[in-house]
């Protein structure tokens, strides 16, 4: 069965005689996502995944322990976790699957990359709640197997990872193999150290644009691209060693050392003063090993915080190749990621633009009274050196055509001043963030560029 070529006909349908299939979200051969609403513990939005029973017997998976196994995760609890709520069988058109309904998810990175790499800055806020969320499932006994920048979302302006897909180390997925496999998982199965490999390709694909090629590079690991700035680099370069017991881990990610086993103390005879001090300096040589790495590491203890904070940015180190300032050259059609509100710092000699006259969106009563929650549309727009925009387009249309519209509508009749390089007017790049409710539309404006 593929859901690709049946699925967008479903809108409408029921599942399981709770579940409203209200809007097509995407889908696979096999799966497909649909906006859906759920009463229990009061009316919400939500997403459900439809996933083929052929899909699960390909893999030689029990549909019972698949739905336990979702029992199982929605007992986890973690603020960058995604939620999941209810799980079963349904069945439309004679056609049997499971389903999973989960928290609904405006956006996510695979949205975002086809059209421009990711700032450093967006690293930083993207790779810490990351890490803490994968090394939380890792503690728990799971690991994750899917890390990709479609699996990065963002869910009421927090960003959060699926858990649909988490396995028990060793066990292996019914989905089809991709360029975020590491290269041990056809044989060995999912694993920690599979999850680590997978966060290194992301890092690589968010900041390039494409995921690295599998090149042989310095310490038993791949070659990684010499446009990808400190301190990313250094963390790509410990996370994709080709053998997996000298990736680094999660913790190591955040700044916390690896766990040491307890090795028993040994009697030894009383050791005179000079051996000792041969120890004690055998180990200030290991310290001064040790120290370097432990520093690059602690680089990344940051804490992610919601739109409201100023991202904090993680300090650059030297790269031989690389000056601390240089990023991944963004092309001109820039558009937000998912959990990026701010503009970039201005440079010295640039003046920023500011908003001069700000148009909110026409709605009618009746539309508004639809919405339940939050209808978020991001709009970019690009205003030329007098403050008129020229040229607008939807950067994140969300789950409405009517809202979207109404956004960009509202969008091309903003001016601004325009940004100034050493007093000199010239074109800018805004994002202008719309969140329509019940009663009211919120608009954040973002300048993007110059930068």
């Amino acid at each position: 069965m593929n859901l690709i070529d049946v699925g967008k006909k479903w809108e409408g349908r029921v599942v399981d005689g709770r579940f409203p299939l209200r809007q097509w979200l995407g889908g696979s051969e096999h799966a497909a996502v649909f906006l859906t609403k759920r009463i229990a513990d009061g009316p919400q939005e939500a997403a459900i995944k439809l996933i083929s029973v052929e899909a699960f017997s390909a893999g030689n998976i029990d549909e019972a322990t698949q739905l336990a196994r979702w029992a199982a995760n929605a007992t986890l609890s973690h603020p960058h976790l995604i939620r999941l709520f209810e799980s079963g069988r349904g069945s439309i058109d004679d056609r049997n699957f499971l389903y999973v309904v989960m928290e609904f998810a405006e956006e996510n990175l695979g949205q975002i990359l086809p059209q421009r790499p990711l700032l450093p800055a967006e690293v930083n806020e993207m790779l810490p709640p990351t890490a803490k969320a994968v090394a939380h499932l890792h503690q728990a006994g799971f690991a994750h197997g899917r890390i990709k920048p479609s699996n990065i979302m963002a869910v009421d302006n927090q960003l959060k990872i699926s858990t649909d897909s988490l396995r028990k180390p060793g066990e292996r997925h019914w989905q089809s193999p991709t360029a975020f496999d590491a290269p041990e998982v056809a044989s060995a199965g999912l694993s920690s150290a599979a999850d680590v490999w997978s966060l290194g390709i992301m890092l690589v694909a968010v900041l390039a644009q494409h995921e690295p090629d599998l090149k042989k590079g310095k310490e038993g690991g791949i070659a990684i691209p010499d446009a990808i700035p400190q301190p990313f680099f250094g963390i790509a370069q410990r996370c994709l060693r080709f053998d997996p017991k000298q990736r680094c881990t999660m913790n190591e990610i955040l700044g916390k050392p690896r766990v040491q086993k307890q090795v028993p103390k040994q009697v030894q005879q009383p050791a005179t003063a000079k051996a000792i001090g041969k120890r004690h300096g055998a180990r200030r040589n290991n310290l001064r090993l040790i120290v370097p790495v432990v520093a690059a590491v602690i680089l990344l203890a940051i804490l992610f915080v919601r739109r409201s904070h100023q991202p904090e940015v993680l300090p650059a180190e030297t790269h031989p190749t690389e000056s601390p300032t240089t990023s991944a050259k963004t092309p001109a059609a820039q558009s937000p990621a998912p959990f990026h509100d701010k503009a970039t710092p201005s440079q010295t000699g640039i003046a920023r633009g500011k908003v001069l006259q700000q148009v909110s969106p026409e709605v009618s009563p009746s539309a508004r009274r639809t919405i339940t929650g939050r209808v978020k549309v991001s709009v970019q727009v690009w205003v030329d050196a007098s403050g008129n925009v020229y040229q607008a387009k939807l950067a994140s249309a969300g789950p409405s055509k009517y809202f979207a519209n109404q956004a960009l509508a509202a969008a091309r009749r903003w001016k601004f001043s325009p940004a100034r390089v050493n007093g000199q007017p010239l074109p800018s790049e805004w994002v202008l963030r719309f969140q329509f409710g019940r009663t009211s539309t919120e608009i954040s404006p973002a300048e993007t560029k110059p930068e």
